[in-house]
């Protein structure tokens, strides 16, 4: 047993007193946490949601109010989500009966060859007006995605119940090879969306290729969907539109994409992007291929509306889609992250914001997306990070702008402090820093966090997310010319 020795009035402690208060200390300081701005992964394209089958004629019979209310909950980057991405449904019904997407030809114009006759209503049931709410916000990155063709252009004569383009690789129709008529009809559908100042980025052609459907749907195999791509990528050339990337191939799981990508080599200077859903399977490592990847449609479709954060770690919490981002991002390196839809009527969690009536009440599924869409802005490059706390998911961006952002998800039982110091980059040196978390009582709220010396100190709550936002004071013209000599 240690005792004090008493020497001229000083009471001189054993060290293992003071081995536990500086280990108390150091735990109260919080865990030194280091981004490393000169390891850099993938680069981040953005988070979004669509509002196809008509939820955005949904969102069209709220008040005015109401209407630019859900648009700033997705799109806003200071009082909503901050979404980048809007993925829109190309439509192939001949009506909007039911929640069909009405097509922009409703009917055969006779065959393949003969001249189209397409009808634009203004409206593609509702979407080109959603779009152009969300670019007022500062969304640059429409997603067009077509769900089938046109049932007139496919062996089953139908744009639900499966099949599959006439003219693609084992598919021979009396109608004729329809491959350049589908082409040319997607190319028409973004020179529509053009004509109202919307600029769409990304055209998809086939959703969940291996899956039929009572619905719009079609088959296609990977062989058949580069078949598909020869004619279409020298159709946006000519154009003028190879701007415009090409998605392939939205099928039902990440695994399912990656087992397709070998038939697409034939084809892989017209890809863009690699897209994938994560209903069979979810992003749990990277693809093999040179593009960048998105996981473009994840929900939990059947599960009763959950409106917590956290409450037993069901696929409807908020945590667990902060949780299955990270997954994404950082484990599969996706550079897109979106949900199925981002407002709609219902009481299931398919949807990140639930419309009853002209009520709308946004749930943490969309709180969660937005610690990561507010701050990892399109453009941003995930950065290295080490040194989290255990129980601690960590990642690390640098935007465009130069500011780094840093994301915590803690889901132990107790809070974790935090001091972050960003490394590299040639010297970043933090002059402001900034802190929001989301739990079950705040969403995306500012939370304290002070700086010292460029290292921020913070604190994660338990069962919540925390981002951190470090910017750094740019260098006066005259010092930088000092500083190069």
């Amino acid at each position: 047993m240690s005792l004090p020795l008493l020497i001229t009035g000083v009471v001189l402690l054993p060290l293992a007193v003071f081995a536990r208060t500086a280990d108390l200390e150091a735990r109260q300081a919080g865990s030194a946490v280091t981004v490393n701005l000169d390891q850099k992964y993938q680069t981040i394209d953005g988070f979004g949601c669509s509002e196809a089958f008509q939820r955005a004629v949904q969102i069209s019979k709220l008040t005015e109010e109401q209407q630019q209310y859900t648009m700033d909950l997705l799109f806003s980057t200071t009082t909503g989500a901050g979404l980048s991405i809007l993925r829109n449904g190309i439509g192939s019904s001949p009506d909007m009966s039911s929640d069909h997407m009405v097509s922009i030809q409703p009917r055969s114009p006779g065959g393949p060859s003969s001249a189209p006759n397409y009808v634009w209503d203004g409206s593609d049931n509702k979407q080109l007006w959603v779009s152009q709410e969300a670019v007022k916000r500062g969304v640059k990155t429409i997603y067009a995605n077509a769900w089938s063709a046109p049932g007139y252009m496919k062996n089953n004569n139908n744009d639900a119940n499966g099949g599959t383009l006439c003219g693609v690789g084992g598919v021979s129709c009396s109608s004729g090879d329809w491959r350049q008529a589908y082409a040319d009809y997607l190319v028409q559908y973004i020179k529509y969306y053009q004509e109202a100042n919307v600029t769409i980025t990304h055209l998809g052609f086939v959703n969940e290729p291996d899956l039929t459907t009572s619905y719009a749907s079609m088959r296609m195999t990977g062989s058949q969907a580069a078949d598909f791509i020869k004619v279409l990528g020298p159709t946006l050339e000519k154009a003028n539109l190879s701007s415009v990337g090409i998605n392939c191939c939205d099928p039902e799981g990440w695994s399912s994409q990656a087992g397709m990508l070998g038939q697409l080599g034939s084809v892989d200077n017209y890809i863009s992007t690699i897209t994938a859903h994560s209903y069979t399977s979810s992003p749990g490592s990277p693809m093999n291929t040179r593009h960048r990847v998105w996981q473009t449609e994840a929900a939990d479709l059947n599960g009763n509306w959950q409106g917590a954060f956290y409450s037993n770690g069901g696929a409807g919490d908020g945590m667990t889609w902060a949780n299955n981002i990270y997954t994404a991002v950082v484990n599969a390196n996706a550079s897109g992250y979106l949900y199925w839809i981002g407002a709609q009527t219902g009481t299931t969690n398919s949807k990140l914001i639930r419309i009853d009536g002209n009520n709308v009440t946004p749930s943490k599924r969309l709180w969660a997306f937005g610690q990561w869409s507010r701050f990892v802005r399109p453009g941003a490059v995930r950065v290295a990070v080490s040194g989290a706390p255990s129980g601690v998911r960590t990642s690390a961006f640098q935007n465009v702008d130069g500011s780094v952002a840093v994301q915590f998800i803690n889901s132990g039982g107790s809070a974790a402090n935090v001091q972050v110091k960003v490394s590299g980059g040639g010297g970043f040196n933090s002059s402001t820093a900034a802190a929001y978390v989301t739990d079950n009582t705040r969403d995306l709220n500012d939370t304290t966090v002070s700086l010292t010396g460029g290292t921020a100190a913070a604190s994660v709550p338990s069962r919540a997310m925390v981002t951190v936002l470090l910017k750094q004071e740019p260098v006066p013209a005259q010092k930088a010319l000092v500083a190069r000599g």
